[in-house]
């Protein structure tokens, strides 16, 4: 995979360790349907670039990070490969937790936890300083799901595509919450969208 760009600013030994996850992800996949068949430097870019993109937007200071909807680890693997944070990473595909597992160990990821159920009957998760999630589900869902686990403070980091605005719009009918969007840089059409403050309208009233 040399042919595949470099991450800026991230040491070379975690970089190596990124590009033994995929090599791992590749592997797997010939087996389970982890993400969609592509060119190891597509693959690259498409996932492990793509949610490393993210790391410069959690904020500084403690608390864990938990990502949602983990499925092969974009972002939340990457996001603690590259954060040291302790993570918690929430999947109710067996097979997909199995493979986190073994990436979390090849990694050398001891501060990852896995939970093997679905989002709603996730019980034991910490309050978070930061919540991820990547191509789960339409904003308003994901705030639900959000706004329970943050702490004060804390940030929900959200990749999303080109119809952004019109989830923004719709989620404005329920949540408030402070917003900012920043341009991708893997992909023209997407935008990530960093959110706190956040709080059910019906809390307003």
């Amino acid at each position: 995979m040399k042919q595949a760009p470099s991450l800026d600013g991230v040491p070379r030994e975690t970089e190596e360790r990124l590009r033994d996850y995929l090599a791992l992800l590749i592997r797997w996949n010939a087996r389970i349907n982890l993400v969609a068949q592509a060119a190891p430097d597509t693959l690259w870019v498409r996932h492990v670039v793509d949610s490393a993109q993210l790391a410069p937007f959690v904020p500084p200071g403690p608390g864990p990070l938990i990502d949602l909807g983990s499925g092969a680890g974009f972002p939340g693997l990457v996001l603690a490969a590259l954060t040291g944070r302790e993570t918690h990473l929430v999947e109710s595909d067996r097979r997909k937790c199995a493979f986190l597992q073994e990436a979390a160990r090849l990694l050398g990821l001891s501060q990852v936890i896995i939970h093997p159920t679905r989002i709603e009957a996730a019980a034991t998760l910490p309050l978070a300083a930061v919540v991820s999630a990547r191509a789960l589900a339409p904003l308003s869902q994901l705030l639900r799901y959000t706004h329970r686990l943050l702490l004060p403070g804390g940030v929900a980091l959200f990749p999303k595509g080109r119809n952004v605005t019109e989830e923004l719009t719709a989620a404005a009918a329920g949540w408030t919450m402070r917003t900012e969007r920043f341009a991708s840089r893997t992909d023209p059409d997407s935008t990530i969208l960093r959110l706190s403050e956040i709080s059910p309208v019906s809390a307003q009233a």
